[in-house]
């Protein structure tokens, strides 16, 4: 079985996901695969080179995120290169992964689920979500601005959207306890769970 969980910034996706891997789910992070593989391979990183010069650059000559993010979210043309450019990337690595171990029980974090059409790769989707003020608060205290936050989300499927479009919808306003029972409850009635 593979699980694709989705949900809007700072609604609790990452938690979840470890709550699914805790109850024998492998898991994969598909921001994780973008800081550590593909924003780290010689091709992405010749490209980024290329379009932006040194301005994204660390003086470690990594990727410095903070600045790509920043080119990309206030430019729908290059967050749309981008996403061209590392989405392949990270469906390979799902494949690969997958692939290896069909047998396995898969949960993976798929922030744009909807907004790249990727219902098919999964037999459920779950959405994780949470009030707009439970959200931006949630970015806040991660140090992301308000206004910052407010767009970086402007640029993903409204949240009601990925709730109308998932299999599956988790609420987390709660504790992480009150999140995790509500996991358990859904391995609980899905197919084959164990």
């Amino acid at each position: 079985m593979t699980l694709g969980i989705t949900g809007g910034m700072g609604c609790g996706k990452s938690t979840a996901a470890g709550f699914f891997e805790r109850r024998g789910f492998r898991r994969l992070d598909s921001d994780r695969l973008v800081r550590d593989h593909v924003l780290t391979s010689a091709e992405v990183l010749a490209a980024l080179k290329e379009r932006f010069g040194d301005t994204i650059f660390g003086v470690d000559g990594a990727v410095h995120r903070p600045a790509l993010a920043a080119r990309v979210f206030s430019d729908d043309r290059e967050r749309i290169w981008l996403e061209e450019l590392t989405h392949p990337l990270v469906f390979a690595l799902w494949r690969h992964a997958l692939a290896a171990e069909p047998h396995l029980q898969w949960v993976l974090e798929v922030p744009l689920l909807f907004e790249q059409a990727l219902e098919n790769w999964f037999d459920f989707t779950v959405c994780v979500a949470c009030a707009p003020a439970q959200q931006l608060a949630r970015l806040e205290q991660r140090g992301l601005p308000r206004e910052l936050a407010g767009q970086r989300i402007s640029k993903q499927l409204p949240l009601a959207q990925k709730i109308d479009r998932s299999d599956f919808v988790l609420w987390n306003e709660g504790s992480p306890e009150f999140l995790q029972a509500e996991v358990d409850r859904l391995i609980d009635t899905l197919p084959v769970a164990t």
